[in-house]
């Protein structure tokens, strides 16, 4: 089996190095950045942290040097999905694309350019500490399944997890993935959104934010149940052992804000109150987090 990364930052590397352990899967991966791709090239893909190894993992910022792949797992962020898949589509001619990103809206836009789509969402989560090595902050599960408008069949879905599971990672394989991604989407909505305002690690914006975070999570569950998902889990109920278990851990919106990079709101917060507008249910608050963090990524453009 041939597999291919596209995107290889924290989540990307996750799965690329998890992967790349096993003897019958060939691990490439896609990522622009070249200092990352070298190290990974000359040192394999290292793990620290929650996991700690190394892996042969064949790195290319040209994805024309990349052949055709079985799978692809893209964990580009959600803003870079669609160049993303349009420098690598032609390696998945006859592939399936898993998405493992955050948010709403990927899937549609891999649609457009593979033949077979993955629905993903993904738990686990990391940093880059240095060009080809990532640091594992916490472990979680994986669910896939096939993504209606343009889906792979199940066996595909089931031959990916398998892989993903014998690699060392949790994944688990579904009809409809719908539920485990609206579950993630709503979790995200209130941590990655509180999270980046404040600037609070997960945990502690639980203590100081709580009833702005429960009230992001109870509208995202208000779209959902208008949309007849059935979530596969109580998203309050994760932002709660979220502060168990990762009480100090700075989510991706928190880490792109202190970076001050362009954020995914637009497929988080954003998309959940586009979808609320176009099914008439409202989202007040996800509608001002969406423009808040927008007029907090504009004022990096502003001169002092």
């Amino acid at each position: 089996m041939k597999v291919c990364i596209i995107g290889c930052g924290a989540i990307g590397s996750l799965f690329g190095a998890h992967l790349a352990r096993l003897d019958d899967v060939e691990v490439w991966a896609y990522d622009p950045n070249q200092a990352h791709v070298d190290a990974i090239n000359q040192n394999g893909l290292r793990l620290t942290g929650l996991s700690d190894f190394a892996a042969p993992v064949r790195a290319r910022s040209n994805p024309k040097e990349i052949p055709e792949c079985d799978f692809g797992i893209i964990a580009a962020k959600t803003l870079h999905t669609r160049p993303a898949i349009e420098a690598t589509a032609h390696i998945f001619r006859d592939g399936a694309v898993c998405s493992v990103q955050n948010g709403v809206g990927n899937e549609e836009i891999l649609a457009e350019y593979v033949p077979r789509v993955i629905m993903g969402t993904t738990f686990p989560a990391g940093h880059i500490v240095a060009p080809g090595v990532v640091n594992q902050d916490t472990g979680g599960k994986t669910w896939i399944g096939p993504f209606a408008p343009r889906p792979a069949t199940m066996a595909e879905v089931e031959r990916l997890a398998d892989a993903i599971n014998r690699g060392g990672m949790t994944c688990l394989p579904m009809e409809d993935a719908r539920g485990a991604l609206w579950t993630k989407l709503i979790f995200n909505s209130a941590s990655n959104a509180m999270g980046a305002l404040t600037r609070l690690p997960h945990g502690i914006a639980c203590e100081q934010v709580w009833p702005v975070m429960h009230g992001l999570a109870q509208e995202g569950i208000a779209v959902a149940e208008a949309l007849g998902v059935t979530l596969d889990g109580d998203p309050v109920a994760l932002l709660e052992y979220g502060k168990q278990v990762a009480y100090r851990h700075k989510p991706s919106m928190l880490q792109d804000v202190l970076a001050q990079r362009a954020t995914e709101i637009d497929a988080l917060n954003g998309g959940i109150a586009r979808i609320g507008k176009e099914i008439g249910v409202p989202t007040p608050l996800n509608d001002a987090m969406a423009v808040m963090i927008k007029g907090l990524e504009f004022s990096w453009t502003l001169k002092d």
